[in-house]
């Protein structure tokens, strides 16, 4: 196998080794390899070479509040707490008494993630519940290249305010 291989595996595995042996071991790695990457020349994957998915985590949480409502759309706001924290905005549509749809756009530092999905919705009282999954349509940024189905979505809507509180949980790669 040439040098430049060789080169060029080591660069494309190095993500992977700083996470499985921790930081300070992983400094101690980068001093030795250090030289022999820096030096190596760019390298072009062939047509239709893989990329290894990094995979992550949804698991955020919003109380949001209404920012606007047109017919049977609520379009929400707030802070998310999680994983990937920053703002959260929900466009959700009241399609009849027992389903929803909504898509959920998430915006952590780096980039942003946007999901569509669907829900069972029931009304308990001075709230509503609804529960279901979605699918991330699109990504930017760090997240451009952010993919993932099944994921779930559940929460619950104060009807004297329309307020909102959401969960988004999954696993999604990018």
């Amino acid at each position: 196998m040439s040098q430049r291989r060789d080169q060029s595996r080591c660069r494309r595995w190095i993500p992977t080794i700083l996470l499985a042996v921790g930081y300070g071991s992983a400094l101690t790695m980068l001093a030795v390899l250090g030289p022999s990457i820096s030096q190596a020349a760019p390298t072009r994957r062939a047509p239709g070479a893989a990329l290894q998915a990094r995979v992550f985590s949804l698991n955020e949480n919003g109380k949001l509040h209404l920012t606007g409502k047109q017919g049977f759309t609520l379009n929400e706001e707030g802070p998310a707490s999680g994983t990937v924290s920053g703002t959260i905005y929900v466009h959700m549509k009241i399609v009849s008494s027992t389903h929803v749809t909504a898509e959920i756009s998430i915006y952590p530092p780096g980039g942003s993630i946007t999901c569509t999905g669907s829900a069972g919705y029931r009304r308990a009282g001075s709230s509503a519940n609804f529960s279901g999954s979605l699918s991330i349509e699109r990504g930017t940024g760090s997240y451009a290249r952010a993919r993932g189905a099944g994921l779930n979505f559940s929460g619950t809507i104060l009807r004297s305010n329309d307020a909102v509180t959401v969960h988004v949980g999954g696993t999604a790669s990018d």
